[in-house]
């Protein structure tokens, strides 16, 4: 029987690293990076219905209520979810039956966790698959980065390292590790930041031996603590117990543990202003699916 019902998840991501090497004449940035995908994220259901509706339900957990200005309505017309849906709608160029899509949102907005592109990722995947398209994963994450630079990697659904504007995907495996990832209560602008005179845009590019060896570092860190000083304060509470690095130009800062009882210990100490969760790093995902 064909599946008309699937739950997927939209797993956040973690920026390891982050090295701006310069800036394009079109004003985006040249970047180094390693994406992480984590265990955990958004839970999204996609339900094909009986009419030709693309219909968008959001379900936010009360635990994000504590966290100011990061549960603002989605705009169901010009969120990526539904850019997404209706984008390979044009591309299949055929009479499609509509979509009920729920979506749990976990994973706070403008964190730098990647949540809404991997919203946007996952909905052209389970759509492929619902809709009967049979388009090739390439050509989804083609699809994808009209949408944004890290969409792709969701859709490959595989840990990578990252260069060009973060569109040139290198799948890598990551040792195990668990995180501990902590956002405070402030969305951070990713444009006032790369916009910001300070920010250093000619670290010079490095292979993924130097990376693996250490001494790395986000660009980003040093300007964000300028201008939200809420981010200053994880990242410094943080250190107290591991290296402590910010994911993109989020507000979400995060370490790596070597196992979830000593992550979860962490978590427990944690200011209750601040939103946590510990997670496990991810090589591959799997983009299993329930179906019927």
């Amino acid at each position: 029987m064909a599946t008309t019902s699937l739950q997927l998840l939209a797993p956040a991501k973690l920026n390891l690293f982050l090295h701006i090497t310069g800036r394009r004449l079109d004003g985006y940035h040249e970047l180094q990076t390693v994406f992480q995908l984590l265990d955990y994220g958004d839970s999204m259901t996609f339900t094909l219905t009986t009419d030709s509706t693309l219909s968008l339900h959001v379900q936010t957990p009360a635990l994000h209520q504590q966290t100011k200005g990061l549960d603002e309505p989605l705009p169901l017309e010009s969120n990526l979810i539904m850019r997404a849906a209706h984008l390979l709608r044009e591309q299949a160029q055929g009479s499609l039956p509509g979509v009920r899509i729920t979506l749990n949102k976990r994973l706070p907005a403008g964190a730098g966790l990647g949540g809404g592109s991997a919203n946007a990722a996952i909905t052209l995947v389970a759509l492929n698959q619902l809709w009967g398209l049979a388009l090739a994963r390439s050509d989804l994450a083609r699809l994808g980065a009209s949408l944004g630079a890290d969409v792709p990697v969701f859709i490959e659904g595989k840990s990578a390292w990252a260069e060009g504007i973060g569109d040139r995907l290198t799948p890598i495996e990551l040792p195990a590790a668990w995180y501990l990832v902590i956002t405070p209560p402030c969305v951070v602008s990713t444009a006032d930041v790369y916009c910001h005179e300070d920010l250093t845009r000619n670290t010079s590019a490095i292979k993924m031996a130097d990376f693996l060896a250490g001494g790395v570092r986000n660009d980003c860190e040093a300007v964000t603590r300028k201008l939200f000083p809420e981010v200053a304060s994880a990242l410094d509470w943080l250190q107290n117990f591991a290296e402590a690095r910010m994911t993109g130009t989020g507000a979400s800062v995060f370490a790596a543990f070597a196992d979830e009882v000593e992550a979860q210990k962490v978590l427990k100490k944690m200011p209750t202003e601040w939103h946590g969760f510990v997670a496990r790093g991810l090589n591959s995902l799997a983009h299993s699916t329930d179906g019927n």
